[in-house]
């Protein structure tokens, strides 16, 4: 079949923790779409967010689409009215955020990196798996990252994130382990963001983790 139909109502649905009523909605996945980066957010509530606040500091450049509903789109600090049709076009690096002005609105996002290849970022997973984690299903969260880990080997947001999941199930080796293998990645990143991190409250306590964050050189390494 050289074409696939579907209405964005009908892919799964990831409700996002921590992102003020965040749905993502798998585009790209749905598709399995080679060429460039797509997927849908939706809010149920005007007020909830359906762009996150962020910048795209790995060279990205994002279009995004107000598909039904209204938002009010923050870009480098100026607001805009986004009723349906509405483009909105950020080039890399462009502080941008959206919320729902009004219930049931969506935002189609699309972008890729100019020049280069476009390869499936690590987050996909990442958003799923901590979605399925939300929703009760560890598994599903394992999974996910473990498929997220795969497919970008040399990331060491995957195996942070499946520490994080491990260590709010309260596996703590586990976690550990996991944390050990991001810190072999990047050392720093870890150092940066571990420490913040209420994923980790169970285990921040541990030696192993004070080392690893480079809080302390008691306890580190295997």
């Amino acid at each position: 079949m050289s074409g696939r139909i579907a209405r964005i109502d009908d892919l799964e649905r990831y409700p996002i923790s921590g992102q003020d009523g965040l749905t993502w909605r798998p585009v790209r996945r749905h598709f399995d779409i080679k060429a460039f980066g797509v997927n849908a957010y939706t809010a149920e509530q005007a007020g909830q967010r359906v762009v996150e606040e962020h910048r795209e500091e790995n060279g990205h450049e994002e279009l995004y689409v107000v598909i039904s509903g209204r938002a009010t789109f923050t870009v480098d600090g100026e607001e805009h009215d986004a009723p349906p049709g509405t483009l909105v076009h950020c080039t890399p690096g462009t502080l941008r955020g959206a919320v729902a002005a009004e219930p049931g609105t969506t935002v189609l996002g699309i972008g890729a990196k100019p020049g280069e290849i476009f390869h499936p970022s690590g987050w996909e997973w990442v958003f799923a798996g901590v979605s399925l984690l939300d929703q009760g299903d560890e598994a599903g969260a394992r999974r996910e990252l473990e498929a997220g880990i795969a497919a970008n080997p040399g990331a060491w947001q995957g195996p942070f994130n499946l520490a994080c999941i491990e260590a709010r199930l309260g596996n703590r080796d586990a976690a550990f382990e996991q944390l050990e293998r991001a810190a072999q990645l990047d050392r720093e990143a870890v150092a940066k963001y571990a420490p913040s991190d209420e994923d980790f409250g169970s285990i921040m306590d541990d030696p192993r983790f004070l080392a690893l964050t480079g809080q302390s050189d008691a306890g580190g390494g295997r």
